[in-house]
């Protein structure tokens, strides 16, 4: 796999600039796809930027934390709508819920109290637990967005009560070693990027901190290479149902809340942030910790990603975000679509080859087509996939009848006859109008 010359030239161009006009020392900017990555550009000398290197994830890591949270619940933990209480007793913004909290909606407050948790050693669950009081909660829950990093590190104490486990061995042995990422780490380790403040009167560099968040790590912690977020823009594509299904990674990027509701280009589902580019929508998230910018963007459908790193607090005149989503436009509107080579399909069998064929609502013709074991079926301008249940009973999983039920309903003689989908009723008759 590779990209396009001029496409290739367009990423480097992209990298430089925010380097340059963003007064950075070190900038990556990676295309990936399929867990590879295609190309990556690099601007700067401190250090100069490889695939290898790790850089501070940030807010990244909330991606992590929510895939804990969803593989948790998968395997009957607990329940998205549980209120944190029952998990966390005595707390005094227990009435929240889990959803509430991946969501961003809880109306929790931005930050715990005490020093300002990215740039100072953090306490323990604990110190986090006891420094709550109800001032913590601004607002009812879906009232509006409200960004909060106190809520991932709630999210992080409840992993921590229900499993037995700290947050980051659950992160190590549920997400990171299935998935190969082994440049992902809980503190940096060599060759790693140093981290500044860039002054903007005269340039210099300060050199920041690079502390161990505590209680607070669900939020930011982590360490990561261009390579191994290649890998995690994979998964959230594509994933490996080792780790998290397909079914419950479409749940977590299916959006919860728009964040600016007036031009509706920025919104939350459960862990990812949704970022929504002319007609496209990419999923990712962006990071920041002192010292460090990230950002990452996938667009899902072509399976291509963008990861940026820079190791400064800010790039003047943009933002990180800003460089990603150009950067992954750039990429998916000048590359040509994949094409997928038309292949025969199987002979249907058993009750798909009964109804395949022509049916008929309304005046309106749809047919239905074999799709190895499911099927397809096929309207005015739309497209529904159906898997198996029962015997005559087929469940929508794409498209517009997904969630609802296809029932065969047969003669006296057995003949399938109609469909009935949501008491909608296809027939043979092309004179149907039921």
């Amino acid at each position: 796999m590779s990209l396009l010359p001029e496409t290739v030239r367009r990423i480097d161009g992209i990298a430089a600039r925010a380097q340059a006009a963003g007064r950075v020392p070190s900038l990556a900017l990676a295309v990936v796809r399929d867990r590879a990555v295609l190309h990556c550009a690099g601007a700067g000398e401190q250090p100069r930027p490889d695939p290898k290197t790790q850089y501070r994830l940030g807010s990244i890591t909330k991606t992590i934390t929510a895939t804990l949270v969803m593989q948790l619940r998968d395997e009957g933990f607990f329940s998205l709508d549980d209120l944190l209480h029952r998990h966390l007793p005595g707390t005094p913004v227990g009435g929240v819920t889990l959803r509430q909290l991946l969501g961003h909606v809880s109306g929790l407050t931005r930050e715990p109290d005490g020093p300002w948790w990215e740039r100072n050693a953090g306490g323990d669950t604990a110190a986090l637990l006891a420094g709550l009081t109800h001032e913590k909660l601004s607002g009812p829950p879906y009232r509006r967005f409200r960004y909060s990093n106190l809520g991932y590190g709630l999210l992080g104490a409840v992993l921590a009560r229900v499993t037995g486990l700290g947050w980051a061995e659950l992160a190590g042995k549920r997400v990171l070693d299935p998935l190969g990422m082994k440049r992902t780490t809980y503190a940096p380790v060599e060759p790693y990027a140093r981290g500044f403040v860039v002054h903007s009167l005269t340039g210099d560099l300060h050199e920041e901190p690079r502390p161990d968040t505590g209680a607070m790590a669900p939020a930011g912690q982590l360490w990561s290479t261009v390579t191994d977020m290649a890998k995690w823009a994979g998964f959230l594509a594509d994933p490996a149902p080792a780790v998290l299904s397909r079914q419950t990674v479409d749940e977590m990027c299916a959006p919860v809340v728009i964040a600016d509701l007036e031009s509706w280009t920025e919104g939350h589902a459960l862990g990812p942030q949704l970022f929504r580019v002319g007609e496209r929508v990419y999923v990712g998230h962006g990071g920041s910790m002192p010292g460090y910018v990230a950002h990452l963007a996938v667009h899902r459908a072509s399976r291509t990603g963008v990861i940026v790193f820079a190791n400064a607090y800010g790039l003047t005149g943009t933002s990180i975000k800003r460089v990603g989503l150009e950067a992954l436009t750039a990429v998916l509107d000048g590359e040509p679509a994949a094409v997928e080579p038309w292949r025969p399909p199987a002979a249907p069998h058993g009750e798909a080859a009964e109804i395949c064929g022509r049916w008929w609502w309304m005046g309106r013709e749809y047919s239905i087509t074999a799709d190895g074991d499911a099927l397809l079926m096929t309207g005015p301008n739309h497209q529904t996939r159906f898997v198996r249940e029962a015997p005559d009973r087929w469940l929508g999983v794409t498209g517009p009848n997904e969630g609802e039920t296809l029932r065969i309903e047969r003669s006296a003689e057995g003949v399938a006859e109609r469909l009935d989908i949501a008491t909608f009723v296809y027939s043979r008759d092309p004179a149907h109008l039921a």
